[in-house]
């Protein structure tokens, strides 16, 4: 007893390690706001004026357009799944899920190339409709506030359809059911009875989803909507004007607080017992006319949000390589690149997150989560940060140690050099945080799943917590650490602001190669680079689809 409560007293190294990550998420924010400080050099005028109203009132109404639209979507699409049953129900049920494969910007790049005045949509209204010129007939042009609302939307309504969904699939029936025997009718079941029910999961998915539209900078600049993202990476990129960028990272992180803020807001007062073990609502069987416009209906964003920007992809890539012969050199290094650093981040990322797992099963079972839970959120702080605000947050941070280890280098005879900044690690680092969320939140849910008896039994054998997590844990945990490392992986193939900011000279990943082909106007080009991402994008798709149609009790219809 006295060796357990000497031991209680040392320094846990797992805690000082999280508490050491968690500096580190903490680092760019602290060095976002001094950088801000700096002023800008007589150009705040010139951007508090030009830049940054202009982009802001741009930014707030894209949220809102795409908030409506992915909670309109998400929502109706998972209620149809969920309570009425119609021929190829399971398979939309589960392909409803695609548009997550496809990056924003990607979709953007797709539907620019064939919504172009030249391109095969509109010349073949113009033949249908006996008109020769662009001139002589055109449609409204996609490049602007509209079409970036429509396209986020049908990309990113999936948010808002996963929790829902899940929501609807265990919620007690018996409150269902209660309804029904009192009249209610399907329509007033769910604007009654399922919708309030669901708000939780609405709010928690369209938070998301509008996370993710802050975070975009292709599709916005693709379709010429000057937001923040843009504003941040212009004024960087363009004018080198850091502490400007900054400033205006500010409001971007002001906007990511005011949306978590309201989707706490959302789930205010949300308290929900359960009686019964949930069974899943008893769908209502369509058939005939109302079975095949249930089956359009869910299928329309299937095919907006994946199948054509896919299946143009696809093609292009096809007669890229017919009429080269394959992939290009230059194709084939930014595929290296990717993995490269995506492997390299994954693994440090999946490293990070199980050292901040780890210390915060080891504080519950000491009954000292306080430090550890707090150590986990602002580690996992990253996810809700937008890619470029946390780049400009980072370059500071990546200055200050170049400096500091080109004063030892000097000391030393060496000659200075850059270590961080403008090289992979950078990059690799910025992934690490942005996703850390993503591999801590996996693993600590693999770990609620191991019984704290094998803690205890480990631990009377006189192992030590770590040699307890390698030989217990660790092999219990594989599914989950797949599961993350997959996440992981895929997200960081697709990260574009933050790699356009951070990447070094002449490095390009499949995402930047497809960002520079879009701004040549060169789309044959790179329809094959975008067509990998949206492969590898698949993956964690699948994953999804598993799990979901197997959750609920589910038949196959």
């Amino acid at each position: 007893m006295t060796h357990g409560i000497a031991g209680a007293r040392r320094p846990d190294p797992w805690q000082l390690a999280t508490l050491a990550i968690a500096a580190t998420m903490l680092l760019p924010l602290l060095a976002l706001l001094w950088t801000a400080a700096q002023g800008s050099q007589g150009l705040w005028s010139h951007i508090a004026v030009y830049v940054l109203p202009r982009s802001a009132l741009n930014t707030l109404a894209l949220l809102a357009g795409v908030g409506t639209l992915v909670v309109a979507i998400g929502t109706g699409a998972a209620w149809l799944v969920t309570a009425y049953d119609f021929p190829g129900r399971r398979v939309l049920a589960w392909a409803l899920l695609l548009p997550l494969a496809v990056p924003t910007y990607i979709v953007a790049f797709a539907y620019l190339d064939l919504l172009h005045p030249l391109g095969p949509v509109q010349g073949a209204a113009r033949a249908l409709l006996g008109y020769d010129s662009p001139r002589d007939f055109r449609l409204p042009d996609i490049r602007s506030l509209a079409g970036a609302v429509l396209l986020l939307g049908f990309v990113l309504y999936p948010y808002v359809y996963l929790t829902t969904r899940a929501m609807f699939m265990t919620q007690a029936s018996s409150l269902l059911e209660a309804a029904r025997t009192l009249g209610t009718t399907r329509a007033a079941l769910f604007l009654r009875v399922a919708l309030p029910l669901a708000r939780p999961a609405i709010a928690i998915g369209a938070a998301l989803a509008l996370l993710e539209t802050l975070n975009d900078i292709g599709a916005s600049e693709f379709l010429g909507v000057q937001t923040l993202t843009v504003a941040i990476y212009s004024t960087w990129v363009t004018r080198s004007d850091l502490p400007g960028a900054a400033q205006i990272a500010l409001v971007m992180l002001a906007i990511v607080v005011l949306l978590v803020v309201l989707e706490r807001y959302g789930r205010r007062r949300q308290r929900y017992a359960a009686t019964q073990r949930p069974r899943p609502m008893q769908p209502l069987r369509l058939r005939g006319g109302a079975a095949a416009l249930a089956l359009g209906l869910g299928a329309m964003p299937v095919a907006i949000g994946f199948a054509i920007p896919a299946a143009s992809l696809g093609w292009q890539s096809l007669e890229r390589l017919r009429r080269h012969g394959g992939a290009t050199p230059q194709l084939l290094d930014s595929a290296g690149n990717t993995l490269a650093v995506a492997a390299a981040a994954t693994v440090a990322t999946l490293l990070a997150g199980l050292v901040v797992a780890w210390a915060l099963r080891l504080a519950q079972r000491r009954r000292r989560p306080l430090l550890a839970g707090a150590a986990l959120r602002v580690a996992s702080l990253g996810y809700a940060i937008p890619g470029t605000v946390l780049a400009i947050g980072l370059l500071l941070p990546l200055a200050w140690f170049d400096d500091a280890a080109n004063a030892v280098l000097q000391a030393f005879g060496g000659a200075p050099r850059m270590l961080l900044m403008g090289s992979a690690t950078a990059l690799v680092i910025a992934y690490v945080l942005r996703f850390l969320a993503i591999s801590a939140g996996g693993i600590e849910a693999g770990l609620t799943r191991i019984p704290g008896s094998l803690d205890q039994a480990a631990a009377s054998l006189g192992e030590r917590p770590g040699t307890a997590l390698a030989r217990v844990h660790l092999p219990l945990l594989r599914p989950a650490l797949a599961a993350a490392a997959l996440l992981v992986f895929v997200d960081t193939m697709k990260e574009l602001p933050a790699t356009l900011l951070l990447r070094p000279l002449n490095f390009e990943t499949l995402a930047t190669r497809l960002y520079a082909e879009a701004a040549r106007g060169t789309y044959e080009e790179g329809a094959v680079a975008a067509l990998l991402i949206v492969a590898a994008g698949l993956l964690p798709v699948m994953l999804l689809a598993r799990a979901g149609l197997g959750y609920g009790g589910e038949r196959q219809t």
